[in-house]
């Protein structure tokens, strides 16, 4: 009898915990491995506010964090590139659509390893080492040595967006493909021959222990810093990006009380202690344009 009031308790209080679960508003966000840690802690800050919330955060890259908006599994997909027109015309198929909102800026930061001499490149230096066109840091001012590359996964939209803007092709056969941002920190930390790319949110804590690219957008134009607010936000720092979120239709409900907290003071205040930067007006005008939020 005691076993049967034993297993009885357990399923009560199984029952008890599931009704508490549902009862709350889950709200599921997937996506960027670029914005995981930023959206982990606006989501932790918002629910310590809102007790009878719940946020469920899982990263993969921006291409699943899509995927599953597109395919209904989300509410929101965090994504550090834009949507491309293919996965806009299967949302649409699906019944979905796609409202961008964004709610940090990021300076796409380059980073070597402490002992390395060379701290500033051009825009199209960079594509060169990432194409594998230059391969030794003798070619751009450095000493006699190989150059270890380091990026992301194909379904990063970090990857998307290096390859775009930066390389303007492929990515050299030799790139080692890290799963995320801190993987390419430490391996950079290691490899005194290395270079790789990271959101900057990923180097704030680091930057004594790394070298920080400047970066011109062409010969003779000034070198600039990802570190440097203004030259993101102005977009002066030639690899600067906006960071999004996906969600399907205008927000309602608990997805527009989260974007609204993200996009107030408070939470505009957390980007910055997590790296990365606030959004300028004319993405608070874009925001307002797109889904009706400022």
């Amino acid at each position: 009898m005691k076993r049967y009031l034993g297993i009885l308790t357990i399923i009560s209080a199984l029952i008890f915990f599931m009704s508490n679960a549902y009862a709350q508003e889950m709200t599921q966000i997937k996506g960027s491995d670029t914005l995981i840690n930023l959206v982990q802690r606006l989501a932790e800050v918002y629910m310590e506010k809102n007790p009878e919330k719940y946020i469920a955060i899982t990263g993969g890259g921006s291409g699943t964090g899509i995927a599953a908006l597109i395919n209904g599994r989300c509410d929101i997909a965090d994504a550090s590139r834009l949507m491309k027109p293919k996965e806009i015309t299967q949302a649409n198929e699906r019944g979905v659509d796609p409202k961008r909102v964004v709610i940090a800026m990021d300076g796409l930061s380059v980073i070597t390893n402490l002992r390395n001499p060379v701290t500033k490149l051009t825009k199209d230096e960079i594509g060169k080492i990432f194409r594998g066109e230059v391969t030794n840091w003798k070619e751009v001012g450095g000493t006699d040595m190989a150059i270890a590359l380091y990026g992301r996964q194909s379904n990063s939209g970090t990857f998307v967006f290096f390859r775009d803007a930066v390389l303007k092709g492929d990515y050299s056969q030799r790139m080692n493909r890290m799963n995320g941002n801190a993987q390419i920190v430490e391996a950079i930390k290691q490899d005194m021959s290395g270079i790789g790319y990271v959101g900057v949110g990923y180097v704030k804590d680091a930057s004594s222990q790394l070298n920080v690219m400047k970066v011109a957008s062409r010969p003779g134009a000034d070198y600039t810093s990802p570190l440097n607010s203004d030259d993101v936000k102005s977009g002066k720092y030639p690899l600067a990006r906006p960071l999004n979120q996906y969600i399907n239709g205008s927000p309602k409900g608990a997805v527009r009380d989260f974007i609204v907290f993200e996009l107030s003071e408070d939470g505009q205040r957390i980007v910055e202690q997590e790296g990365f930067f606030p959004i300028p007006d004319e993405y608070r005008e874009f925001n307002k344009k797109s889904v009706g939020l400022e």
